[in-house]
């Protein structure tokens, strides 16, 4: 039987604090604090004998756990939210959060997240980037509109930030050339973001063809609703869909299932958990919109939909039939069309797992 210790880091840019906890029911012994020093670090745990680690998941990244792994140290990341937490606790120090890891770990209460690879993990950075850069545009054009309105400048358009658009806030009239300048600034930044976010989509388009989620990123585009960019933040937030031992657990995992607060004979359910990843939930939610018209296969999905399996394509079609058919029957009983979303999108998940799992699978 193997004597394994149970060795919780508590890592910061500069720092390491380490704690280790023997089987048993003993109190974790803090080893101290030392430089944030991969050798030094190697060099401690192996005086320890039989380890495994743990740390929180944070800005540091996945490069320690990946070297650990490598020097034959097995190492969990945790998740940070779901570490318990004792009720009147009031003092937290790098020390103790080390030998509370520790205690955790020994315990099995603490929840290990999925480490990508490290081609995931690019790919990830990559489409956040884009993220990010889309959350600067919307700033940038926020902050455009409200200066014009500010200044009596409605636009009667239909649709905004088209080229009719910005072509009537050039001949937009300020009366002082401050006011000019800063249209001037404000215009200019709205058009760099917009230059920055094709630019990011371009480098998506270009590096996912060397990708090895390659075929999963095509067969998530059979869905109604799922373009590139979409189909990309899924695969790469998610990666092997394969972890998830049922759609439920899917479904889950994002945050799209009720809340619940149920107690003896009363079951009350409330909003979505909302736990897990965002990302994904977001991509979802917005896809789900798209499952209020009839089912069709329009020009574009059927463009995107070539070279997928006959299995891929019987499974998005399926899915358009289903989700086209809920949204309906939910908004047909008054269902406010949100919420008639949020249950479209939980259903989307389960057919994503299905096709992942599969596109998984045949990739290997």
């Amino acid at each position: 039987m193997r004597n394994v210790r149970f060795v919780g880091l508590d890592v910061h840019s500069d720092t390491i604090a380490i704690a280790v906890a023997d089987q048993g029911r003993g109190e974790p012994v803090g080893l101290g604090i030392i430089p944030n020093d991969l050798p030094l670090l190697l060099r401690r745990l192996r005086k320890l004998g039989d380890v495994r680690c743990c740390y929180e998941a944070g800005p540091t990244g996945f490069g320690l756990q990946r070297a650990l792994e490598n020097a034959g140290i097995e190492c969990a990341v945790i998740a940070p939210s779901l570490i318990p937490s004792r009720a009147g606790e009031q003092v937290k120090t790098d020390r103790r959060d080390a030998s509370k890891l520790a205690r955790f770990f020994r315990s099995g209460d603490l929840v290990p997240i999925f480490v990508p690879d490290e081609a995931t993990e690019a790919m990830r950075d990559l489409e956040r980037a884009r993220d990010d850069a889309k959350k600067a545009e919307r700033v940038a054009r926020h902050q455009l509109s409200k200066f014009l309105l500010r200044h009596g400048h409605r636009y009667s358009g239909r649709t905004t930030w088209t080229k009719s658009h910005f072509e009537w806030i050039r001949r937009c009239v300020l009366a002082h050339e401050a006011q000019k300048r800063v249209l001037t600034d404000y215009l200019k930044a709205v058009q760099d973001q917009t230059a920055r976010v094709e630019i990011l989509t371009k480098h998506i388009a270009e590096l996912v063809e060397t990708w090895h989620l390659r075929p999963l990123v095509k067969a998530l585009q059979a869905f109604r609703g799922i373009r590139l960019v979409s189909a990309v933040v899924i695969a790469a937030e998610i990666g092997d869909l394969r972890r998830f031992e049922s759609a439920p657990r899917f479904m889950s995992y994002l945050g799209l299932v009720p809340s619940e607060h149920s107690s003896g004979d009363t079951t009350k359910r409330g909003r979505l958990t909302r736990a897990g990843n965002g990302h994904v939930r977001r991509v979802l939610i917005e896809a789900s919109w798209a499952y209020r018209f009839r089912p069709r296969k329009g020009e574009a999905l059927l463009k995107r939909s070539e070279g997928v399996s006959p299995d891929v394509e019987r499974i998005a079609w399926k899915a358009q039939q289903r989700l086209w058919s809920v949204y309906r029957r939910l908004v047909g009983r008054g269902k406010n069309s949100k919420k008639a979303i949020a249950a479209v999108a939980r259903e989307l998940a389960g057919f994503i797992w299905a096709i992942g799992r599969q596109e998984a699978l045949l990739a290997n």
